[in-house]
């Protein structure tokens, strides 16, 4: 997919970098990328992935744009109080970056239609708030066979790694998945949620921008992902530290005895 003048202007700092230059510009243009959430973590991931020149990103939100929003999801603004959010990131976007289509989905991702909404794209990134949908979207990429950046937050602290099950290491065993990791989703409210809890909203751009980097090494092809790596930040004290965790024999998706997707729709 060949770049116009003004795009080769534009990404000029991206085609003069070994790591990515023309051919990996071509293929984040040619990208077509799922953004779960248009919040906290999905604005720096939507406005990053825009900027880099990701040439179609859907966004996945049913929420409109409150004015409590507004401290950490910086896509949005005041004026657009009331607005729909896949609305509202859809404007942003443009005028960020008018190459970049944007496909909004102003709805709630549910098992009926996750899987068939997930397969229309090359790669996801998941910002949602809860683990009912990180259960779900993880498990819908599993069967749609697509890699899938996962991240979350709480008050002052992130997590991210990258999920590639569908696909094998270089031993032959199979990629973990989110449930080797995590098996079992916590009860309803157990964890406390970002309302009850608060969050700083300088650590969903933290988070979230080191999704879309993460995001962009997969889609050009370079660097080392961090598949079998959970990358975990104290933004407190400002400490990273990586987990290394491995396939689990036990888990429903690629496990000894796998689960279909219909009979792990909405399971935690």
């Amino acid at each position: 997919m060949s770049l116009s003048p003004a795009e080769l202007e534009r990404y000029a700092r991206h085609i003069v970098l070994q790591d990515v230059g023309g051919p990996g510009q071509q293929k984040l243009k040619a990208a077509r990328v799922l953004v779960i959430g248009a919040g906290g973590l999905g604005s720096p991931v939507l406005q990053y992935l825009a900027a880099a020149g990701v040439g179609t990103l859907g966004v996945v939100d049913n929420d409109t744009v409150s004015l409590s929003n507004l401290q950490r999801q910086v896509i949005h603004d005041t004026d657009q109080l009331g607005e729909p959010k896949v609305a509202s990131a859809a404007e942003a976007i443009s005028r960020l970056n008018p190459h970049v289509k944007v496909e909004p989905h102003a709805e709630r991702l549910a098992p009926h239609n996750a899987l068939t909404l997930i397969s229309r794209y090359d790669l996801v990134v998941d910002g949602s708030d809860n683990f009912a949908t990180r259960y779900l979207v993880s498990d819908a990429c599993f069967f749609a066979k697509k890699p899938l950046v996962t991240g979350a937050v709480g008050r002052l602290d992130g997590s991210l790694t990258l999920l590639k099950p569908h696909k094998s290491s270089a031993d032959g065993t199979p990629n973990p998945t989110y449930r080797c990791i995590f098996p079992d989703r916590p009860a309803e409210g157990i964890v406390p949620t970002c309302a009850e809890a608060g969050v700083l909203g300088a650590l969903t751009g933290m988070i979230g921008t080191m999704q879309a980097m993460e995001a962009i090494k997969e889609i050009a092809g370079f660097g080392e992902g961090l598949v079998g790596r959970l990358l975990l930040v104290d933004a407190r004290d400002m400490r990273f530290e990586t987990i290394r965790y491995r396939w689990s024999a036990k888990n429903p998706l690629n496990g000894e005895a796998p689960l279909r997707y219909d009979d792990l729709a909405g399971r935690g």
